[in-house]
Parts: structure tokens; C-alpha cells; sequence
């Protein structure tokens, strides 16, 4: 089978998959995709019940993940396991959406990519998305092919739609501001005075494209010189330029609860692109659950895979698609 071509194990309610999903006759395919250097996998979504029995195409929407160890279901190893994804896609199914969720390279099934960390790139995430986007493209049972890119995923999703002339794009929790930017406020206000001058002049250099030997150890989590290309790469691309060259339909969707992304991002990114859609959803954090102005109410939802999505996230993605 030729480089890039699926391999569907198809477990089509079946077994456990099976008894998980009676309830809502949802239908998942489990799929793969050769890369470069390695495979990717992930979960095809597909709707049930009354939409099975449809002989129309149905949508289908690439779901991609945000930063750090994040998995197709949107549980990260770091802050725990919510499920939000895997809800999100289950969510769209019910409605007659099909999507298709994927661990991004080097996470958790995906982990085998043949690379490093060294050799780590932004195009990277970006050549991977659209890689299923063709795949997508190509799979008769689809119409349209929707990109929805959550947190970092949505700058991933925005470059990925242009280069794969994809039918439509949804940021959800998307930063209106570059890499850098985002970096420099956050340092500025949690380091002490000569830390953070020497973080300044790492990502000085950072932006000019210059990497930097000697990197303070108490920095290391965020510029150790194995990850400094990645940073290069990733400084690159400006959500506000990548979205303003979407001729395609854009949703913009933002949480009042988001402790991580800001509704004024949200905003910027609607500026940018005058046609877009912008809705902001009250009480909707950062992992897409409703929680109230409690902090630590917020955190703990991170890892609450109980907690249901906040209401009208599904509706509104499900209006903007049909």
C-alpha cells in the first residue's frame, strides 16, 4: 500500500466498543497514516442511529489537538484526563457529523515517529494535518472536510486549510498572538528580575533565528537547546496573518472561563479575518467544560472525565457546519 494510505481496523461496534456505544449507535473505525517517518494514528468518528441509514455523504471534521503531551481524546499525561475530544467528536456524531481525532507525532500511540525532539519542526504538525486532510478529501462517504483546531491545533488547522483547500475552519480556544508574544508575557510576569532578562535575551535571539548555547538549567523546561529549532520554526507563523488569508468559512469559538486563552485573543483573531464567526460560550474553560469563577474548580476540571462539555459547543459548531 502506497506511503499515506489508511489502514482501517474497522471495530464497528463490536466487542467492548460495542457496549460502550450502544446507548448512542455511534460507529468509530480505528485508522492510520504513513508519514515521512513513521505512522500516525487515530479514531474516525462516524454518525449512528438514523444518519447510518442515510445514503447521503455526511461532513467530516479533523480534529487536531493542542500543545504539550495531548492525545486525540484531549487528555494530556501532564494535567489528566478529561476527555474533552473524545466528547467533542462523540457530541458531533449524534448530530450527523463525522470527525477524525488523531495523536500528533511523538504522542502516545503516535509516539513511535521516527524523530527527535531535536529534529522536531512546526511544519511538522502541519504537513501531518494535512496529510489526513487529503485522506479526508479522498473518502467517498465525506462532503465537506472541516478543520477544527483546539489551542495550539488551531494554528496547526489554519496553514493546514490553505494548503489543502479544505472546506471550512474552527478555532476553538485559539491564541490571537505569536509563540513569542505569548512567551514573553507570561515569563514577564512569573520570573524574578535577572531571569527574566535572560529569558529576554534567549528569545531575542530565538526570533532572529539564532539558537543559544548556554541556557540558565532553571530554564531549561521551555529553552533547553534541544527544543530551541522547534521554537524557531513555531515563531514563524502569526495567527493573525494565517487567518487573514482564509478565504474559507472561519467559526471562532471562545470560553468566558479560559484561564489560558483570553476572549481579547478571540477577538483579535475575529479582526483579522472580518468574515468569521465569533462566538463566545459563558463558562467554557480551556478543556471546553463549564465551570464557575472558581479557580481551583477550573483546574480540577482538567482532569474530570465525567464532566460533560459546556452547553451549546456541540450546537454551535453542528449550526456553523450544516
Amino acid at each position: 500500500m502506497a506511503s499515506g494510505d489508511f489502514y482501517l481496523q474497522k471495530k464497528v461496534n463490536q466487542g467492548v466498543e460495542k457496549e460502550e456505544q450502544s446507548e448512542k449507535e455511534l460507529t468509530v473505525e480505528e485508522v492510520s497514516l504513513e508519514v515521512d517517518d513513521g505512522v500516525l494514528y487515530g479514531t474516525l468518528q462516524l454518525p449512528g442511529g438514523e444518519y447510518l441509514l442515510e445514503s447521503k455523504k455526511h461532513p467530516v471534521v479533523l480534529i487536531i489537538a493542542g500543545s504539550g503531551p495531548t492525545d486525540r481524546n484531549g487528555n494530556s499525561i501532564v494535567s489528566g484526563e478529561n476527555n474533552s475530544l473524545k466528547m467533542l467528536a462523540e457530541g458531533l456524531a449524534e448530530g450527523g457529523i463525522a470527525s477524525l481525532r488523531y495523536d500528533k507525532r511523538m504522542i502516545a500511540e503516535s509516539s513511535g515517529i521516527n524523530t527527535s525532539e531535536a529534529k522536531l519542526r512546526f511544519n511538522d504538525f502541519i504537513n501531518d494535518a494535512v496529510g489526513w486532510i487529503n485522506k479526508l478529501q479522498q473518502d467517498r462517504r465525506f462532503s465537506d472536510v472541516y478543520v477544527l483546531g483546539h489551542s495550539q491545533g488551531s494554528l496547526i488547522g489554519m496553514v493546514a486549510v490553505r494548503q489543502s483547500n479544505a472546506d471550512g475552519f474552527i478555532s476553538i480556544a485559539g491564541p490571537g498572538r505569536n509563540i513569542a508574544q505569548i512567551l514573553e508575557r507570561q515569563l514577564s510576569s512569573s520570573l524574578p528580575g535577572e531571569l527574566k532578562q535572560e529569558s529576554f535575551r534567549i528569545l531575542n535571539s530565538l526570533k532572529s533565528g539564532e539558537t543559544v548555547a548556554d541556557v540558565d538549567p532553571k530554564l531549561n523546561s521551555l529553552f533547553r537547546p534541544a527544543i530551541q529549532p522547534f521554537l524557531i520554526s513555531y515563531m514563524k507563523y502569526d495567527p493573525l496573518i494565517e487567518i487573514g488569508k482564509l478565504s474559507v468559512p472561519v467559526l471562532i469559538v471562545q470560553g468566558t472561563r479560559d484561564l489560558q486563552v483570553s476572549i481579547e485573543d478571540a477577538q483579535r483573531l475575529k479582526e483579522a479575518n472580518s468574515t468569521a464567526e465569533l462566538v463566545i460560550i459563558e463558562n467554557m474553560n480551556h478543556v471546553l467544560k463549564e465551570v464557575s469563577a472558581d479557580p481551583a474548580e477550573n483546574i480540577a476540571a482538567y482532569s474530570k472525565s465525567d464532566l460533560p462539555l459546556a452547553d451549546d459547543l456541540v450546537k454551535v459548531i453542528n449550526e456553523f457546519i450544516k
